[in-house]
């Protein structure tokens, strides 16, 4: 079997949901000592490894940790129909398949900087705060997930975090009855790459059959991480009458047979702020072939005191990009919520230089149709391009489809087959 297959199905054991360092930093440690390499691992989990009097001109960057849309979750790898999946969960492929190939290398001595970094999936944490040193002139990420498609440009993005405490006790003189309202089962997928797609987003869906139905909001938690399309949503939602509208096939209804004198409820400006707001696709980008702006609604959740919502926004302008947080925030502001942003990175502006045309020259060996391309996904390569801007980069990657999702699969042909690409990129390095 393929020496890259047997290394991601061992590091698919060790723990790597994000916020988790230590496993693999001791596992990283072991292995670079049993072939002869030096491990730095910086105060943000960032691990470097490289040769002693290295003369390294090419740095292979992956980011270690995984989606986890369940704590503490180790993925159960299951082989069908020429993918690797995982039994319930996310698999974990990204990017556990680049950290493979960057290991496999590691085993065959070549002198190169591998950069393992933490927390990328949480708002790219680790490569925004590197303090490890790169010597090389050269880097290739391997944490694209389209075959064929090298990436020299991505989107940039902001976090957004709105909280709202309208709420008040009124009396149920109309005697409304409470409902369960949850959704589930919806086909999830990334947040960046998927928004395209027309996936449907649960919290818009509750949103929409609460005011559809005419309901008042009591409480309501959903959506699973930050840079996901939320594929699940439980609310509390008092009725005057049974709802008729139901929006979408998957929303359950469940009756509460318990009557209520006092219903203590969330100001309507939320629903209404849910079900207008226009989640996804916001501009599209015919030159690049690729979503200019989106932003999606992602989490929200309820506590005793105040109602809480994420939503992450991307494009492929900086300019664009601070537009879109901007206009999120005033919105957000005259529906009466607190705002602050987090977790911003730059765009990545497309770059066609002699490295990239280096690699579809390679590339185009394997595959005709090889082409340069832009994302409208957050890669940690638009940070670097930041901090090193001499540094020549591109992002290449074995087919992976539906991440951040239940659904994720890898084809493991297209592993085998990029595992060629890869080393004949390094030997011409």
């Amino acid at each position: 079997m393929n020496k890259i297959i047997e290394i991601f199905k061992e590091i698919t054991t060790i723990p790597r949901c994000s916020g988790t360092h230590q496993p693999f930093i001791e596992y990283i440690q072991n292995y670079a000592k049993k072939y002869d390499y030096n491990c730095f691992v910086d105060n943000y989990n960032n691990i470097l490894c490289k040769k002693d009097n290295s003369k390294a001109k090419l740095c292979i960057q992956n980011h270690y940790d995984i989606v986890c849309l369940k704590d503490n979750c180790v993925p159960t790898i299951v082989e069908e129909d020429g993918f690797f999946k995982a039994a319930e969960s996310t698999l974990g492929a990204d990017n556990g398949i680049g950290c493979s190939y960057m290991l496999w290398l590691m085993s065959e001595g070549y002198d190169c900087e591998y950069l393992f970094t933490s927390d990328e999936e949480i708002g790219l944490i680790g490569a925004n705060n590197l303090e490890l040193e790169l010597k090389a002139s050269y880097m290739l990420n391997i944490d694209s997930e389209e075959e064929g498609e090298i990436c020299i440009g991505c989107a940039g993005g902001v976090d957004i975090f709105a909280k709202n405490s309208s709420k008040k006790i009124i009396e149920n003189t109309e005697n409304y009855e409470l409902y369960e309202v949850e959704i589930s089962k919806l086909p999830g997928g990334h947040s960046g790459v998927d928004i395209h797609k027309n996936v449907p987003n649960g919290i818009k869906l509750i949103g929409e059959f609460v005011t559809e139905n005419k309901g008042l909001l009591l409480d309501i938690n959903g959506g699973e991480r930050i840079n996901s399309i939320p594929v699940n949503v439980k609310a509390i939602i008092a009725f005057k009458d049974y709802p008729s509208i139901k929006v979408h096939d998957n929303i359950c209804i469940s009756k509460i047979e318990t009557k209520s004198e006092h219903l203590n409820i969330w100001n309507s400006d939320i629903t209404n702020f849910i079900y207008t707001f226009a989640n996804g696709v916001r501009g599209f980008d015919k030159e690049l072939n690729v979503v200019l702006n989106s932003i999606n609604l992602a989490k929200i959740s309820t506590n005793i005191d105040e109602i809480e919502i994420e939503l992450s926004a991307r494009s492929m302008s900086n300019i664009e990009l601070e537009k879109i947080k901007k206009e999120t925030k005033l919105l957000l502001e005259s529906f009466g919520f607190e705002v602050k942003t987090a977790g911003k990175y730059p765009a990545w502006k497309p770059d066609v230089n002699e490295f990239t045309n280096q690699v579809l020259e390679i590339y185009k060996k394997y595959d005709e149709n090889a082409s340069l391309e832009a994302i409208h996904a957050g890669l940690e390569c638009a940070i670097f391009k930041d901090k090193f801007p001499n540094m020549k980069i591109a992002s290449i990657g074995p087919n992976i489809f539906n991440p951040h999702s239940t659904r994720e699969k890898v084809e493991i042909e297209s592993i085998n087959k990029l595992s060629k690409i890869v080393i004949e990129i390094v030997d011409s390095i």
